[in-house]
């Protein structure tokens, strides 16, 4: 008979804390489940470590050669024999013995659920740093509605990935680790499914995240910070062409704001853990012509790239950088009277940030403001 969850350890170079992170798998109240170490053919000790649990839910698979990240993701969800799936890093943990319990609760009485998380502590050298703030969604446990989940996840993906249990159907019916996307990957699936599936959350931060050099996030900044760069800008695109074959056309209206929003943090600089990245106009301009269904709609979405490029530009005390993106911005739209007021007040400099600051303050008191007003 097959378990319940599978739990998939992907690891490589993480020998040495494999053993931390499947104890606290096998210590759980909720026994029904398997474990699956992917050993991506590791170099150091996790043949060793991999099999010396004596635990017959626990199978040590290592490749040969090593597939990389995602491949090996990939395989080992193929391989998982659970009705719901879990993957985390040999570098991660589960912090409390009775997490899956609470998430099979959960999942088993809301089929609508296509995934569960739940906040994270993070990890440097094994000591705990305390909440991970930006992994806390709200305040209290809560069913999501998907669609309107994704309003906030397009924005930045806040979810741990050790934190997501997820129905295998997801994996099975929407697809599994897109190889194209080795950073952003995790954070396009949990957009993905959420597009389908109502989303489970829980307050109580019930996972532990590691940070240290040899994490995923580090490794892949050090070897081509381009490729986030990349990931960042191609998830918003795939998440409304799958919104617009589904007939979702609010989702479709959010994620092109995603994608005005991306290419501008691209335009100014992109940073991950201290590494910065961006793009140039001409860079810019090319990659909208080739996504772009029409003249018309690689216009609207230019000037909306500018008027946000400008935007952090202008906080930023750039004038000068800022002025240009708003002309830009304006060539797409002369007739609007908040990109013509962004420029003067650009021109302007630092009298006119003054001005600004006071109308967005005044703006933040009076709920009934126009919203976006010299944002």
């Amino acid at each position: 008979m097959n378990p319940k969850v599978s739990f998939i350890v992907p690891c490589y170079r993480l020998g040495h804390l494999l053993a931390e992170c499947v104890q606290s798998i096998l210590s759980q109240t909720y026994t029904d489940f398997e474990v699956l170490i992917m050993d991506d053919c590791s170099p150091d000790n996790t043949p060793e470590v991999g099999s010396s649990f004596g635990d017959a839910r626990v199978r040590y698979v290592r490749n040969e050669p090593n597939l990389g990240h995602l491949r090996n993701y990939n395989k080992g969800i193929g391989l998982a024999q659970g009705e719901y799936i879990w993957l985390i890093s040999a570098d991660d943990r589960l912090r409390c013995d009775y997490v899956l319990q609470r998430y099979v609760s959960l999942m088993d009485a809301h089929p609508e659920i296509g995934y569960a998380f739940c906040p994270g502590h993070g990890l440097h050298d094994s000591n705990d740093t305390g909440l991970l703030k930006w992994t806390a969604y709200r305040p209290q446990d809560a069913i999501l509605n998907g669609r309107h989940f994704l309003n906030d996840l397009l924005d930045d993906n806040f979810i741990l990935a050790p934190s997501g249990m997820v129905r295998r159907r997801c994996y099975e019916h929407l697809g599994a680790f897109p190889e194209d996307m080795p950073y952003g990957g995790d954070w396009y699936l949990w957009c993905l499914f959420a597009l389908h599936y109502d989303v489970g959350y829980f307050a109580e931060p019930m996972v532990d995240y590691r940070i240290h050099d040899l994490s995923m996030t580090n490794t892949l900044r050090q070897q081509n910070i381009r490729a986030c760069v990349e990931d960042d800008l191609i998830l918003p695109w795939r998440i409304r062409r799958e919104a617009e074959r589904v007939g979702a056309i609010a989702v479709v209206r959010r994620a092109r704001r995603a994608i005005a929003e991306q290419f501008s943090r691209a335009l100014v600089s992109f940073s991950v853990r201290g590494a910065t990245s961006s793009i140039s106009l001409n860079d810019f301009q090319e990659r909208l012509g080739r996504v772009c269904d029409n003249i018309l709609e690689e216009a609207e979405i230019a000037s909306q790239v500018f008027e946000l490029a400008a935007d952090r530009f202008y906080w930023r005390n750039e004038f000068a950088r800022s002025r240009e993106m708003y002309w830009r911005a304006r060539q797409g739209r002369p007739l609007s009277m908040v990109l013509w007021a962004k420029l003067l007040l650009s021109i302007a400099g630092k009298p006119g940030m003054a001005i600004r600051k006071r109308m967005s303050s005044v703006r933040r008191k009076n709920d009934t403001q126009p919203q976006g007003l010299l944002a």
